[in-house]
């Protein structure tokens, strides 16, 4: 496992995501289970982190723009001819992407025009790290999954621990169905939360959505979320029209987010036309959160300072179940099929698109020869803290604080992967 910092990262200053599954054999996902087999491969972007540099990365790659898939003059050559170099590539897509299968899905494409191209693009332009095994591929709409399964099939199963073809999704948003997980240590804990995305149905996703789409999306996010009320009544601030007073209250709440600076999320397509049509809202209470057209047209976010998991849960699962009912009533439910569960972009985070996560002080334990070895063992990955991407980044002092997170998209559930105990 290779450290790594982000801009204004404190020494000794980290965080711990953890790799989702979507295997139905993993009861309540212990932390002690066996090693994750892959990071997924938005983590590096959860705080706005860039992979370790490959040598034969081409220069240019890390300020790529979206790069232009919709050649139809590309069909007057043979799918050989082509065919992306994936020779030192290390990411799933590239390990499934044979030659005959490019050449069996090539010519295929979505409702909406979303091509294999498309899918696979920020997968070619960037080739990932010989330690560090990225998904390579993005979906542009609901339909994607099922027009290219062929590949996206294989990546999941073998992204998602076995997840097969036939598995079905539970989805348990039942808070009273938690128990435990409101006495964890306040000596340790600094701040608990959950997070999860959302897809709305009938739109395409950030790496396809056109302007009018994602204005749409806007606009449709907006008037369910101020039609919320009680402990969930709250504004929401736009990106391009936030005035300075407000950006800098939402920098210091570490509620902002920026534009992306990954090439996995560039080369996608999902920073095409920022800021426009993004933005966050929050609650009164500075409680409960969503981003609007970041990675996924919703981002729901709950969370508070100490250790009360459970609370936090209760809020993410109430909320998000008001924010689910509002937008059914408009006509618009989010994407779900009973094999996939919720439908997001990236693969990784199908199924419940969970994470749970708190932060930690270990200033000891981090300073442990075999430190290293133990996040190994407790599939935990060290992440710097000082990034804005992220709500509670900067929320841990002294001593190192760390982020412990664990989160699945899979069959125990959203109540049974919150049941794990982290660290």
């Amino acid at each position: 496992m290779h450290p790594v910092k982000t801009q204004g990262l404190r020494e000794g200053a980290f965080s711990f995501p953890v790799a989702q599954h979507m295997n139905q054999d993993w009861p309540s996902a212990c932390l002690t289970r066996g090693p994750c087999s892959v990071p997924c491969c938005l983590c590096w972007m959860q705080a706005n982190l860039l992979p370790p540099p490959l040598p034969t990365r081409p220069p240019h790659a890390a300020t790529m723009p979206f790069g232009n898939t919709h050649n139809k003059f590309k069909l007057n050559y043979k799918p050989e001819e082509e065919y992306p170099d994936l020779s030192k590539h290390n990411n799933h897509m590239a390990k499934v992407l044979t030659p005959e299968l490019y050449k069996k899905l090539r010519d295929k494409e979505t409702p909406s025009g979303f091509t294999l191209d498309d899918v696979i693009q920020t997968g070619v332009d960037n080739p990932g790290h010989p330690f560090i095994m990225t998904v390579g591929c993005v979906a542009g709409d609901e339909e994607s999954y099922q027009v290219f399964k062929d590949l996206f099939d294989p990546i999941i199963q073998d992204r998602h621990g076995g997840y097969k073809p036939t598995d079905k999704h539970k989805t348990d948003l039942n808070h009273e169905n938690l128990k435990g997980g409101d006495d964890l240590d306040p000596n340790y804990v600094l701040s608990s939360r959950v997070r999860t995305g959302r897809s709305i149905k009938g739109y395409t996703l950030p790496p396809h959505c056109s302007r009018g789409e994602r204005r749409a999306v806007e606009k449709l996010s907006v008037e369910a979320l101020n039609s919320l009320t009680g402990e969930f009544k709250g504004k929401y601030y736009p990106l391009k029209s936030m005035t300075e007073q407000e950006q800098q209250q939402l920098i210091d709440d570490h509620f902002l987010f920026d534009k992306p600076v990954s090439p996995l999320l560039l080369a996608s397509g999902m920073a095409r036309d920022w800021p426009d049509a993004r933005g966050i809202w929050h609650n009164d209470n500075k409680s409960f959160l969503v981003w609007v057209n970041e990675e996924d047209h919703l981002r729901v976010i709950s969370m508070e300072k100490g250790g009360n998991m459970k609370e936090v849960f209760r809020r993410f699962c109430v909320g998000l179940q008001k924010i689910e009912e509002i937008f059914k009533k408009a006509g618009h439910p989010f994407m779900w099929n009973e094999h996939l569960g919720y439908v997001l972009t990236c693969p990784s985070n199908l199924g419940t698109g969970l994470r749970g996560g708190v932060h930690v002080k270990l200033a000891h334990l981090s300073k442990h020869p075999k430190f290293e070895e133990i996040l190994t063992r407790l599939r935990l990955q060290k992440r710097g803290t000082g990034a804005a991407r992220h709500p509670l980044a900067r929320l841990g002092v002294g001593g190192g604080p760390l982020e412990a997170a664990e989160g699945e998209a899979g069959h125990p559930g959203e109540v049974g992967w919150t049941r794990a105990t982290p660290l």
